[in-house]
C-alpha cells in the first residue's frame, strides 16, 4: 500500500475479517462504518460528537465540495480536515455517483462528464484527472478513482460498456494520482450483477494496482437479494491483503450481510438522513418517532443505550420535538442512529475476533424479529 497507509487483518471468521487500516491521521478499525459528511459536515452533528459515537473515519463528497465552497477555497483554508474540524481520516468519493444521478443535466464522453450544477446551472467538466486534483486539494486520506456508475436495472451490454469505460478511467486516475505518501487510492470494481463482468473488472484493477478496492455499482436499485448474490463472489476476486469497501451501504441488515461476505468498509447517508425524518434505528429494528404511540411514553428510545437521546430524554419528548420540527429532534436522533451503527460495527468486530460471528448474526436477526417494545 501507499507509504504510511497499511492494512492488517487481525482475525477471520468464515469470509468475514476484522483488522486495522493504519494512516498518519489514526487507525481505522474494520469492519468500519463511515458516516457521510457530504458538504463538510455530518448534518445535525458536531465533528466531536461524530467521533464520540465511535467513528474512526468519515466520508466527504467531491461533487458537492467542488461546487461549493470549491476545492481551491478549501485548500487555501488549510484543507478539509482543518476546514471542518475533523482530525481523523477522511475518505472522499470521486463524484462519479452524484454525476450519474443528475440524469439529463450531464453529458458522458470518453474524456469525462460535462454537467450543469444543480445549484446554479453553471457548467462543469469532471474527468479522472480533475477528480484526482480536487481530492488532492481537499487533502483526503483515502481517494477514490473516478468511475461511471449505471443505475440498475440495466441491460448487460450497457453495464459492460460502462464498466470498461470505468476501467480506462481507473488507469487515468492512477496515473494522475501519482506518488502521494500518506494517502491511498482505491479502485472501484463495476460490472452490475454479472459475475463475468465483475471478474473482468477486478482483473483490470489488479493489473493497475491500488491501495484498496471498492465494490461499486450496488445499492443502486437492484435489491438486497441481488446485492448479496454479487457479494457471495465479488470480494473473492479482490486481493485479500487490501481493504474492501462496499459503497453506499446501507441498512443494518445489509451491513451484517456484507461483513459476513468479506467487506471491510461501508458508508451510507441512512443513519443521518433517517434521524432528520424522525426515524430511529435500534437493535429491535426501525422506530418511527412521529407515531402517536410514543406521545405519552416516558421510557427511553432504547433501553441500555448510552447515547444522549436515550440517556436523557423520553420517547414522549423525542416524539414532541420531531412533530414540532425542532432542530434538537434531528440532532438527537442522528446521534442515536450513528451510535447504534458504531455499536453494531463494534459487535461485529468482537464477534469475528472471538470466532463467534454466526451466533452474533443469529442474535441480531432474532432481536430485530421481535420488533419494537409494546406501547405503554
Amino acid at each position: 500500500m501507499a507509504t504510511g497507509i497499511n492494512f492488517t487483518v487481525g482475525a477471520t471468521d468464515g469470509a468475514a475479517r476484522t483488522g486495522v487500516i493504519s494512516t498518519p491521521r489514526g487507525e481505522i478499525r474494520t469492519p468500519a462504518f463511515m458516516p457521510v459528511g457530504t458538504a463538510g459536515t455530518v448534518k445535525a452533528m458536531l465533528p466531536e460528537s461524530v467521533a464520540a459515537t465511535g467513528a474512526d473515519i468519515l466520508l466527504g463528497n467531491t461533487y458537492h465540495l467542488m461546487l461549493r465552497p470549491t476545492a481551491e477555497r478549501v485548500a487555501a483554508l488549510g484543507g478539509l480536515h482543518r476546514f471542518m474540524n475533523w482530525e481523523k481520516p477522511i475518505l472522499t468519493d470521486s463524484g462519479g455517483f452524484q454525476v450519474m444521478s443528475l440524469g439529463p443535466l450531464r453529458k458522458l464522453t470518453e474524456e469525462g462528464v460535462r454537467f450543469s450544477s444543480h445549484l446554479d446551472g453553471s457548467k462543469h467538466m469532471l474527468t479522472p484527472e480533475r477528480s484526482m486534483e480536487i481530492q488532492r486539494l481537499l487533502g483526503s486520506d483515502i481517494v477514490m478513482c473516478f468511475d461511471e456508475c449505471p443505475a440498475l436495472p440495466a441491460d448487460e451490454a450497457t453495464v459492460a460498456k460502462s464498466m470498461r469505460l470505468s476501467m480506462r478511467w481507473a488507469q487515468r486516475s492512477r496515473d494522475a494520482f501519482g506518488d502521494r505518501p500518506g494517502h491511498a487510492l482505491f479502485g472501484i470494481m463495476q460490472g452490475g450483477v454479472t459475475r463475468e463482468l465483475r471478474e473482468e473488472s477486478a482483473e483490470a484493477l489488479k493489473e493497475i494496482g491500488f491501495d484498496g478496492y471498492a465494490v461499486g455499482g450496488l445499492a443502486v436499485g437492484e435489491g438486497q437479494e441481488a446485492m448479496f448474490s454479487v457479494l457471495d463472489y465479488a470480494p473473492g476476486f479482490l486481493p485479500a491483503d487490501r481493504p474492501r469497501y462496499l459503497m453506499g451501504v446501507g441498512k443494518p441488515d445489509d451491513i451484517v450481510g456484507a461483513v459476513e461476505r468479506g467487506i471491510d468498509m461501508m458508508d451510507c447517508v441512512l443513519p443521518s438522513r433517517s434521524g432528520r425524518t424522525g426515524q430511529a434505528w435500534t437493535a429491535r429494528g426501525q422506530v418511527n418517532l412521529r407515531n402517536a404511540r410514543h406521545k405519552d411514553d416516558p421510557r427511553p428510545l432504547e433501553e441500555g443505550c448510552q447515547c444522549p437521546a436515550c440517556r436523557s430524554y423520553s420517547r414522549a419528548y423525542l416524539h414532541h420535538v420531531v412533530k414540532a420540527d425542532e432542530i434538537i429532534g434531528s440532532m438527537l436522533l442522528t446521534w442515536h442512529n450513528l451510535h447504534y451503527y458504531q455499536l453494531l460495527m463494534q459487535g461485529l468486530r468482537e464477534a469475528i475476533a472471538a470466532g463467534g460471528l454466526a451466533g452474533f448474526v443469529a442474535g441480531f436477526h432474532a432481536q430485530r424479529a421481535e420488533g419494537d417494545v409494546e406501547p405503554v
